[in-house]
């Protein structure tokens, strides 16, 4: 009887001892939850709304650039494009054939069509043509009950009115290429644009304007479900040139077909009113792709359309030298206002003969009548008298460098 009593209390000992350690248990796991379902319960809700919102950036809208008197020569219009969702149709192939009978698609952007629906996710965009016209654009909504995963969408592209006539003064915008990246998100985004050349590269960044941001609803495959917060970014700012647009025009109109460059100015203040180079290029092409053989027909050609001669070309400056001379020899005291040369038509300079532009000559010549009449031989007398040192410390004065001095010598004005 002993016995059974003593083992009787060493069960009850047991059983206590592993009540207690269930209870101990239960009591930290019930805590743990407490822990993570009550007091971490907000940190937890951010980490799952993190998983299941995602927040996408939205390009801006590209500020205008307009001349002197607000007349637009960038602008941005409606882009009406194509895009395929191939997961909402069950044969790819069968439904461009069907949109191909209402707009032409080239056989090469098939196979690039073909090719991203097999690298990229079912439910992913991907674009099929963009700069449909109204005409075409209709024509696709009416039958989109007809095209599973067609969907008609508008954008925006870049548009240049004038074309040709403002393309070295506006530039163009193209996509950004990879040396071009920064940290900045919105040089990521698809299709993208930035500027490349003229007035679109050097402001780009007031042009470019500040992005949005949408907040979307997610699934664990990353499709989109529904948009829950929308917030637009800042259209770019507005820039506004000295440019006269008539007055580029009508520059543009005396050159026709010739090669050559065009500044004209403000002598007041100093405002640039129009600045040409003929020939030019179409600056919406680059907004909107070049093939190949356009690009090599543009870089190939002799007559350097993407080349802007009005900045960049070094030629030799002529007889707007002439004011330089004449201002070294006035203030050199070489010459006084009055002082007159015979124009016979010809100076002889050594063993050489250098001829005026006039064949007969001017006759005498005054500097005010030599400025007006640009007599060649009036300013080859004073160049003798000032000397060549004189000369090239006034023109260094008036803004012209080593190359355009050497020029004017090559020039022999």
């Amino acid at each position: 009887m002993r016995k059974e009593g003593d083992r009787e209390k060493t069960l009850t000992r047991r059983a206590l001892m592993l009540g207690a350690g269930q209870l101990t248990l239960f009591g930290v796991l019930a805590s743990r939850m407490y822990y993570l379902q009550v007091i971490e319960a907000d940190q937890y809700k951010m980490l799952a709304d993190e998983n299941r919102i995602n927040l996408r950036l939205l390009p801006p809208l590209r500020g205008r650039i307009i001349d002197r008197f607000g007349v637009e020569l960038a602008n941005n219009e409606r882009n009406y494009r194509v895009v395929l969702i191939p997961e909402q149709t069950k044969d790819v192939e069968q439904t461009l054939a069907r949109l191909s009978e209402l707009i032409p698609i080239p056989n090469h952007e098939r196979r690039r069509i073909l090719r991203d629906t097999k690298r990229m996710r079912s439910f992913v965009p991907i674009s099929v043509t963009e700069n449909l016209s109204w005409e075409q654009f209709s024509r696709i909504n009416v039958a989109s009950p007809d095209l599973p995963g067609i969907q008609p969408d508008v954008g925006e592209k870049r548009f240049y009115p004038y074309g040709p006539a403002f393309a070295h003064v506006a530039g163009y915008v193209a996509p950004v290429s990879e040396e071009e990246l920064t940290n900045d998100p919105v040089l990521q985004l698809p299709g993208f644009r930035i500027g490349k050349s003229g007035i679109e590269k050097t402001l780009d960044l007031e042009l470019r304007g500040t992005a949005g941001n949408s907040r979307v609803e997610v699934n664990a495959y990353g499709r989109v479900i529904r948009e829950l917060a929308r917030r637009d970014g800042e259209i770019g700012r507005d820039v506004r040139l000295t440019i006269d647009a008539k007055l580029q025009n009508y520059a543009i109109e005396r050159f026709g077909d010739g090669s050559g460059a065009c500044v004209v100015m403000d002598i007041h203040g100093g405002e640039v009113l129009a600045l040409v180079s003929n020939p030019a290029f179409e600056p919406n092409a680059f907004n909107l792709g070049l093939s190949r053989n356009e690009w090599q027909a543009l870089a190939g050609d002799e007559r350097k359309p993407l080349s802007n001669k009005a900045i960049t070309g070094q030629y030799p400056p002529g007889s707007t030298f002439k004011m330089v001379v004449a201002q070294a020899a006035l203030e050199a005291g070489a010459i006084g206002t009055e002082h007159q040369v015979f124009c016979p038509g010809f100076v002889d300079l050594g063993d050489r003969r250098f001829h005026c532009w006039k064949k007969h000559g001017h006759g005498n010549m005054s500097m005010t009548s030599a400025l007006q009449q640009s007599c060649d031989v009036f300013f080859f007398d004073i160049a003798k008298r000032v000397g060549v040192d004189r000369i090239a410390v006034m023109a260094r004065r008036f803004g012209f460098g080593d190359a355009a001095l050497r020029l004017a010598t090559k020039s022999r004005v």
